[in-house]
């Protein structure tokens, strides 16, 4: 089978598609022939090794967390899941960006047959993150949050899920994107110098703060904003969190199947949109990384094996 592999820390230039033996589920586990995977920011800063002292990666390395396919084996001990049945999932050993992959049985759940796959296998990541991030801050009727990078992967997310809670919601973003946001309830700020000022604008005060993009926005929300350090969740300033006592609460807060579940049936209602900005055949995943790497992007960005 093919695989995306990287043998070395780097840039776009390390990623290639191997040809690697097919991959064999133990007890618990699932093969999955995989339909659509997505790429996520944190996977480009993982293979540049940013991340190493965080998620150090072994050589030579795959790469990939979501996916959406069909159980094409089933390992010993596995009930409930059947050889044929269109799942939606996630792996912790970078393996999804392949035409076939190994996943804990724990790991998926069905796939609701009205989810388009590219919607599916975009789903536990950014889903996962987002949900976190909106639980992270208390949202309630009433309250007013603010969310930077509001179009992109995570963000598109948890506008939605914050609406859900009760908030008004405010998103930063650039100007091609303020008329998505306005069609999903949410109230567009440019982003930039005088962002706060907007901000205070649009609304005469922000409860809560949720930074999906990263830069100085921690301290937008705490000093231009006032905004309580217990009521600000960011997924990228780790270094925030002892600094100024912010939350850093995303992906490994939000996995479970109870909560991918909970995703998939909105979106299969008609009550989450995940935008799609492009996919790519795995064989041009190099292609994939640099669309994401130029930023502004709504949504997801997925490759189909």
């Amino acid at each position: 089978m093919r695989a995306v592999r990287f043998d070395e820390y780097g840039g776009i230039g390390v990623l290639k598609v191997d040809e690697v033996p097919r991959p064999v589920p133990g007890p618990g586990q699932v093969l999955v022939s995989v339909k659509a995977a997505s790429i996520n920011p944190g996977e480009a800063k993982i293979r540049e090794g940013f991340l190493h002292s965080r998620w150090p990666a072994t050589f030579p390395s795959g790469e990939g967390t979501d996916l959406a396919g069909v159980v094409t084996e089933a390992g010993n001990g596995v009930t409930g899941i059947a050889v044929g049945d269109e799942v939606i999932g996630w792996v912790d050993n970078r393996s999804s960006h392949a035409e076939y992959a190994v996943v804990d049985a724990a790991n998926v759940t069905p796939k609701p047959e009205s989810v388009p796959w590219e919607v599916a296998g975009s789903l536990p990541v950014a889903g996962f993150t987002a949900w976190a991030a909106v639980r992270a801050v208390s949202l309630g009727a009433g309250d007013t949050v603010a969310v930077s990078g509001a179009a992109g992967g995570v963000g598109s997310i948890a506008v939605q899920l914050a609406r859900r809670a009760g908030a008004t919601v405010i998103g930063l973003a650039g100007p091609a994107n303020h008329d998505w946001l306005r069609d999903h309830g949410v109230i567009p700020v440019t982003y930039g110098d005088g962002a706060a000022d907007r901000i205070r604008a649009a609304a005469p005060k922000t409860d809560a703060f949720i930074d999906t993009f990263g830069d100085d926005y921690v301290e937008l929300a705490l000093e231009q904003l006032g905004i309580a350090p217990e009521r600000v969740d960011t997924i990228v300033r780790f270094d925030a969190v002892e600094k100024y006592g912010v939350k850093a609460e995303g992906n490994g807060v939000g996995a479970s199947v109870a909560v991918l579940a909970e995703l998939a049936g909105l979106v299969a209602a008609g009550e989450l949109d995940v935008p799609i900005a492009a996919t790519y055949p795995l064989t041009e995943v190099r292609e994939a990384y640099k669309e994401l790497a130029k930023g502004h992007v709504r949504g997801k960005i997925v490759l189909v094996p």
